[in-house]
């Protein structure tokens, strides 16, 4: 019987794959690392046949013993914790098994983010597109050791090389997520939903710059089946069709968009709602969108754009969900009623109030 210990269960990321894993693998063995009691309680109530481990990621004696115990590891907490991926890779180092265990991590597709963030050039259109297969060695290899999330991507993949025959690595990368979580946990996630708070709270919609900067995107229903892809094929002999190790780096898109157009649709979508009084876009420096939301020149104002050929290509991946600005009403709505705008401002819009 498979074995696997996966971190970030009552995560956004964590807790959606959760429940894809549970409801395709109903008799897996599952271990999940939660911080409290509390954590513990949320993931019980919905699964109750997953063992429970306690501490953070700093808990790094807790994180080797699972890990050890553990055929695979699913890592979807911090991406930048240099600690703990050590710890799972210390972990599986000392497995008495003479199978390859699989070391699954989730980084994201900030670390394509360099020319804007090295530069301080936030809102401009860059035409680099990167991609996981003819591209594989430039990604893998070349990216710059300041660029986000690089630290521990490293660590992971010079696991393999570490541990020859008894550590395969694969990197899911994934870009601007969206979607509603099916997790016991938190069920959203962070770039365009902190966007539609700070255009409700601030009445008005905000871009950085000319807002002409390109993402990708992913709902995260759609990330959790390339995770879900992966996670088989580790069970299979030699890792099944998957690609891993050097040649283990998956992004997880599913299309482009233009930040300034999310910028245009939550403004519009807040304005038709009565929750702001116009469906104006106003243009901020980098430095007054920081102001605003911690890293907002970032999450809204630089380029991470690739191709997620690998998923498709190896894994036969195919996206099936709507796109961000298909969805841009339910986050909108979603950031209202935690506001507390959605019921005084619906009303006086209609004359209620």
């Amino acid at each position: 019987m498979t074995k696997l210990f996966l971190t970030g269960a009552t995560g956004y990321i964590g807790g959606d794959l959760l429940e894809v894993l549970t409801a395709t693998y109903p008799d897996l063995q599952i271990t999940a690392l939660v911080r409290n009691s509390d954590k513990g309680a949320q993931v019980a109530s919905q699964y109750p046949s997953v063992r429970l481990v306690y501490g953070d990621l700093d808990s790094t004696d807790v994180i080797t013993k699972a890990a050890s115990e553990s055929d695979i590891v699913v890592n979807t907490a911090n991406c930048d914790h240099a600690a703990s991926a050590s710890a799972i890779i210390a972990g599986l180092a000392q497995r008495t098994s003479s199978s390859k265990a699989y070391f699954i991590h989730t980084s994201g597709t900030g670390i394509l983010t360099s020319a804007d963030l090295d530069t301080k050039t936030f809102g401009i259109y860059r035409e680099k597109v990167f991609d996981d297969w003819q591209g594989i060695k430039e990604v893998v290899n070349n990216l710059p050791d300041t660029a986000l999330h690089r630290t521990v991507d490293k660590i992971v993949l010079a696991a393999s090389h570490d541990h020859p025959g008894k550590i395969a690595t694969a990197i899911v990368c994934p870009p601007c997520i969206y979607g509603v979580g099916r997790g016991p946990g938190n069920q959203k996630s962070q770039q365009a939903y902190r966007l539609a708070r700070a255009t409700l709270k601030r009445g008005k919609g905000v871009q950085v710059g000319e807002g002409k900067n390109m993402w990708t995107q992913v709902h995260v229903r759609d990330l959790s089946n390339v995770f879900l892809a992966l996670f088989t094929e580790a069970m299979s002999a030699g890792g099944g069709k998957a690609t891993w190790d050097d040649e283990g780096y998956y992004f997880a898109e599913a299309g482009g968009f233009v930040w300034g157009d999310v910028s245009k649709g939550i403004a519009k979508v807040a304005k038709k709602n009565g929750w702001i009084e116009s469906e104006e876009v106003e243009s901020v420096s980098a430095e007054e969108a920081d102001r605003l939301v911690p890293m907002a020149s970032y999450m809204w104002g630089s380029n991470s754009r690739c191709m997620a050929y690998r998923a498709r290509k190896v894994l036969g991946w195919q996206p099936k969900e709507k796109g961000l600005l298909d969805t841009l009403e339910e986050i909108v709505e979603v950031e209202a009623r935690e506001l507390g705008v959605d019921k005084g401002h619906a009303a006086k819009a209609a004359g209620e109030a």
